[in-house]
């Protein structure tokens, strides 16, 4: 196993509405999908990102695409008009979450 940023596996692309943010990760391949589903879960995700995911955290899984998608409730401190946060817009929230190290295995770092 080696701890890598999430972006070895995966792109990503976020983005707002309201109170909440979504984080769309995309992986690099089949293999990377497979670890994705099974280890990317709600939970890990509001685990990940503890400053951000303040309410509940859904996942909507988008196999064709081999990509998952996450819906960040209470996020952005009530959205970009009703929040005092510096930018309260999700637009960043999927760089922060592919920065995050996770634990993989090396014979899957190795097919990338």
């Amino acid at each position: 196993m080696s701890r890598v940023p999430l972006e070895r596996l995966a792109h990503g692309r976020s983005g707002d509405k309201g109170d909440a943010s979504n984080i769309g990760l995309i992986a690099r391949d089949a293999t990377a999908y497979r670890w994705l589903r099974e280890n990317l879960t709600p939970e890990r995700v509001k685990q990940l990102l503890p400053g951000i995911a303040q309410g509940k955290v859904e996942r909507y899984e988008v196999p064709n695409l081999l990509a998952l998608n996450f819906i960040l409730h209470s996020s952005l401190g009530g959205g970009g008009t009703a929040s005092l946060l510096t930018d309260a817009q999700g637009k960043t929230h999927a760089q922060a979450l592919l920065r995050c190290l996770v634990d993989v295995p090396d014979e899957l770092l190795a097919q990338l």
